[in-house]
């Protein structure tokens, strides 16, 4: 009789452990989610967003650091890039390797609102 409590008890202990052990792991899984996988899915979602809106015209930064203006954009991944004053130097690129993107003409669009003060 007093065996039978005993492996009761210890089943009942272990059973314990098991869930709490279950709990911090699940904790654990849903932070990693929300601090790791959810923001690189919303940049993910930005950078697609930069990349379908590129035109030819827009200014670029590249990832290296180096501006330059889009001529061309040749399929989904690759366009002709133009840099610096010297208009022989056209270079085919990645969009992966685009950063940020300057709009053509929204320089402009600033002044004249400035000059409208």
């Amino acid at each position: 009789m007093f065996l039978a409590e005993a492996t009761g008890a210890a089943s009942g202990s272990a059973g314990g452990s098991i869930l709490s052990i279950v709990m911090i792991i699940v904790f654990w899984i849903v932070l990693f989610y929300f601090m790791i996988v959810r923001p690189q899915k919303k940049q993910q979602k930005q950078r697609d967003e930069l990349h379908s809106a590129m035109e030819p015209g827009d200014n670029i930064m590249t990832t290296g650091g180096f501006y330059g203006t889009i001529l061309d954009i040749v399929d989904d991944t690759t366009v002709i890039v133009e840099f610096g004053n010297n208009k022989n130097c056209r270079i085919p690129m990645h969009k992966n390797a685009i950063a940020e993107v300057e709009k053509a003409g929204s320089a402009v669009v600033k002044e004249e609102e400035e000059e409208s003060k």
